[in-house]
């Protein structure tokens, strides 16, 4: 194994550290000269471009279009709305001048004071505020609505303390912002979302999730109901993946959005917004990556196979790309992406090593010998297996091997994800699993006193109200008081 893979921190070892070691050596990203910040380097993207491009396509499939709306918020907009602005009070960023000049003795520039701006300008935290301002202009009749619109943009939070793609100062994200004309269209709107992001995390990062309805205490600051995918991560960790917020009235109400309806009366929008962030590439690497690097879900993979060839000269070499040469064609055209690595600079152990560490699905190596005897050298990245197989069909057995490899990174993230699902009737007990990490499952008295308790007590969170599994009542961990359903608690990112 090469020197790269061997530095690699073991997740027994130091979990978290095995993370940013991976996020690094694997060139996703690196940390940049703005604190908490990051640079997502060209690997790193090429796989949130997957992500990006997937998901808008299931947007659109849903009616959605995409638009974009102002970087910067007056600030007296976040204060329309009362929770809204506690929520995200303490993370905004502010923009107070607009000018900088040169410093008395010309050795650097400082802020002009003369160019104060009359009113400070927030870094868009998110987007509800700015949005309804604008569909105020957009609405007037039944006729207008819905809008459907998203948005691909950044934001900024100002985190304290940040891991890449888990949580940063700046981060990319879609941010869906919807208007439509009664509480049940939206509502509607609201879960179909929150089912496509799960149908996503699913069928294309292979990460099984949980839906649920997120506590009062949990929700989005200014929705009503938000509903969540939870996903768990191998340390034992819970990772919120998605959320969708029905936002009822408020934020119509806050920036005076009204409508004639179909009874010629003037009423308030309902609205949801929704989104989703590079967080998913968190969830991404800490769901299937093991000790020798990413495995990435074939559907979300930039490279999806990689060929390299085993040469000794030019002559090799030239044999070698002529046989290879139909393959890679026709494997772009049944519509997988495949790499012909056939640069002398490194040795051929070295780029084994590489597309380990990167998480390429699947490996093919020939050399000389291959060429005379039909056949190639076959791994996948999931299993590590290796196996000699005929070079003839080569394309068919590439296409099956890649669906295997999607269904089997899905099973086996199911079955850890399902083994750390832990139903438990005492606080003691609760106490004690929660140090084992995994989603709790246990009875609640649905209050946000009990729900900090908790947290205090324990470090464990409120993830969701699942909107399936076991609604039988019960009686509180903690107070002993009723309980109308079993929720999950767990630890989280």
């Amino acid at each position: 194994m090469a020197k790269e893979l061997k530095e690699l921190t073991k997740r027994a070892d130091n979990y978290s550290q095995w993370y940013n070691d991976l996020v690094v050596k694997a060139d996703l990203a690196e940390q940049s000269a703005v604190r908490g910040c990051m640079v997502i380097k060209p690997y790193g993207y090429a796989i949130w471009e997957k992500i990006q491009r997937q998901l808008d396509d299931m947007f659109k499939a849903t009616g959605h279009v995409n638009a974009y709306f102002p970087l910067l918020i007056p600030k007296s907009f976040l204060s329309r709305e009362a929770e809204h602005v506690e929520g995200f009070a303490k993370e905004c960023a502010i923009v107070t001048h607009h000018r900088l000049r040169t410093n008395a003795d010309h050795t650097g520039v400082e802020v002009d004071p003369d160019a104060k701006l009359e009113e400070e300008l927030i870094i868009r935290p998110t987007s509800e505020t700015i949005i309804w301002n604008t569909y105020k202009n957009w609405i007037h009749s039944y006729r207008d609505l819905p809008i459907l619109c998203n948005q691909w943009a950044n934001v900024m939070r100002w985190e304290m303390r940040t891991r890449m793609f888990l949580r940063t100062a700046e981060f990319l994200w879609q941010e869906g912002h919807t208007a439509h004309a009664t509480r049940e269209e939206a509502l509607e709107e609201t879960v179909k979302m929150i089912n496509v992001y799960a149908d996503f995390a699913e069928k294309y990062m292979a990460v099984p999730v949980i839906k649920g309805v997120k506590s009062a205490n949990e929700r989005f600051a200014g929705a009503i109901d938000t509903y969540t995918i939870e996903a768990m991560m191998q340390d034992g960790k819970a990772l919120q993946s998605g959320t969708s917020h029905f936002l009822g009235q408020n934020f119509a109400k806050a920036f005076d959005v009204q409508f004639i309806n179909k009874e010629n009366q003037l009423e308030y929008v309902w609205a949801t917004s929704w989104g989703v962030s590079t967080r998913l590439m968190g969830a991404l690497i800490m769901t299937h990556s093991d000790d020798n690097g990413l495995v990435l879900p074939p559907r979300l993979a930039p490279i999806q196979v990689v060929i390299v060839p085993i040469f000794k000269n030019d002559e090799q070499l030239a044999a070698i790309t002529a046989k290879v040469a139909p393959m890679v064609e026709k494997l772009k055209a049944m519509g997988i992406s495949v790499k012909y690595d056939d640069a002398d600079n490194k040795r051929p152990g070295f780029k084994f090593a590489d597309y380990e560490l990167k998480g390429v699905p699947v490996r093919l190596a020939l050399g000389a010998r291959d060429i005379e005897n039909g056949t190639v050298e076959i791994m996948r990245r999931d299993t590590l297996e290796k196996e000699t197989i005929a070079f003839e069909g080569i394309e068919e057995h590439i296409e099956k091997l890649l669906v295997d490899i999607q269904d089997n990174i899905f099973e086996k993230a199911r079955r850890f994800r399902d083994s750390k699902i832990i139903t438990v009737d005492s606080y003691d007990e609760f106490k004690e699993k929660i140090e084992e990490g995994g989603f709790i499952l246990a009875h609640w008295d649905g209050t946000t006193e009990t729900e900090l308790k908790i947290k205090e007590d324990t470090k464990a969170t409120l993830r969701c109200i699942p909107l399936e599994g076991d609604t039988t009542p019960g009686r509180c961990m903690v107070t002993g008081k009723p309980s109308a359903r079993r929720v999950i608690f767990a630890r989280n990112y």
